[in-house]
């Protein structure tokens, strides 16, 4: 960590992580009804996981997201400031992907919302690498999950 980069305290970590498990259980609200509804009827790709899966892998994604901006809350330099735009930007866009997937039944507009996603996670990412190794790679798996995520979304939307 940089000297230029300060953890946030404690109660800044508990509100984080409220932040980012609260858009969990909004995004859930949107999902969990369409699940075996109209997501049931829809042509998925041979590599689909598990419905069960996406809870438990968004909440270590949204824990790891939490800690990432956490290391680097108080970092006044450019790249701190941008981190903060990037990561409320993040939260943004993951809000409503499931109202927009799952709620209007678009995978269309989705994949646009989930495109967005990964480009301002890739600048989250670049923008905490120079304040916090640690903080960057945290974000590896999440990453790599919305990589996925989003040729699923792309494959969902192709097959129907």
């Amino acid at each position: 960590m940089k000297a230029s980069t300060k953890r946030g305290g404690l109660s800044t970590l508990g509100l984080l992580i409220l932040l980012t498990l609260f858009i969990g259980v909004f995004d859930s609200w949107a999902t969990l009804p369409e699940i075996k509804g109209w997501y049931s009827t829809l042509n998925k790709p041979s590599f689909n996981p598990p419905n069960t899966l996406f809870g438990p892998v968004w909440t270590v994604l949204y824990l790891l997201m939490s800690v990432s901006m956490w290391l680097n809350w108080n970092s006044s330099t450019h790249s701190g400031r941008n981190a903060k735009i990037y990561f409320f930007s993040m939260l943004g866009l993951n809000a409503i992907w499931s109202p927009i997937f799952f709620g209007l039944h678009r995978p269309d507009l989705a994949l646009i919302v989930i495109g967005l996603y990964l480009i301002f996670l890739a600048a989250w990412v670049k923008s905490l690498a120079h304040e916090s190794g640690l903080a960057a790679a945290l974000q590896i798996p999440h990453v790599l999950w919305v990589s996925f995520a989003t040729v699923l979304n792309a494959s969902i939307w192709l097959l129907n």
